[in-house]
């Protein structure tokens, strides 16, 4: 059975079922975990969203099936992972902005050369530095090691607040953001 399946819907329902969820990554024998805390959905009818003007080399992993990782490089420096969603041939993933370490603090600590405390994986480059995530894991399957998308108890509706997403130029007023109080 394919526990990723809510991963078919809409990019605006996937996006809040998304908290909560565990982030799980194996590296040298070591296992990282953090809960999903803030995200931000974008798909091809969206200014802001890189499928918005088709598929291309770079998008292609957009447009595919859900439940794979679209990683991309920006600003020449930091690396962002997204969570393909919707259904295949239609551009949709949820960028995931900010997790919560609940295991292997001490080598995301490493890997964000001692930046921690409150710093260590609020933002998604952090996310990114903190869990070794790169190009090398652009398309990747959440299913399997050696990065993981795990389910868990859903957050109620109650505790998810929408926002305006942050850090783009184009349809800034979408409350395609998402964070768990």
């Amino acid at each position: 059975m394919d526990t990723l399946g809510f991963l078919n819907d809409h990019v605006a329902t996937v996006a809040p079922k998304l908290l909560g969820c565990i982030l799980e990554r194996e590296i040298d024998g070591h296992i990282l975990r953090g809960r999903i805390i803030e995200v931000e959905a974008y798909d091809q009818t969206d200014a802001a969203s890189h499928s918005y003007r088709g598929k291309t080399e770079r998008t292609a992993v957009m447009f595919g099936q859900a439940g794979h990782l679209y990683v991309y490089f920006t600003y020449g420096m930091h690396y962002c992972c997204n969570v393909v969603v919707g259904e295949e041939g239609y551009g949709a993933a949820v960028l995931i902005r900010a997790v919560e370490p609940l295991e292997g603090e001490d080598i995301m600590l490493e890997n964000r050369n001692g930046r921690g405390g409150t710093e260590l994986t609020n933002g998604p480059a952090k996310v990114c530095q903190a869990f070794g995530i790169d190009k090398r894991l652009n398309g990747h399957d959440l299913r399997q090691a050696p990065l993981r998308l795990i389910l868990s108890d859903p957050v109620p509706i109650s505790r998810i607040v929408p926002t305006p997403r942050i850090g783009i130029s184009q349809a800034k007023d979408t409350l395609w953001r998402f964070i768990e109080k």
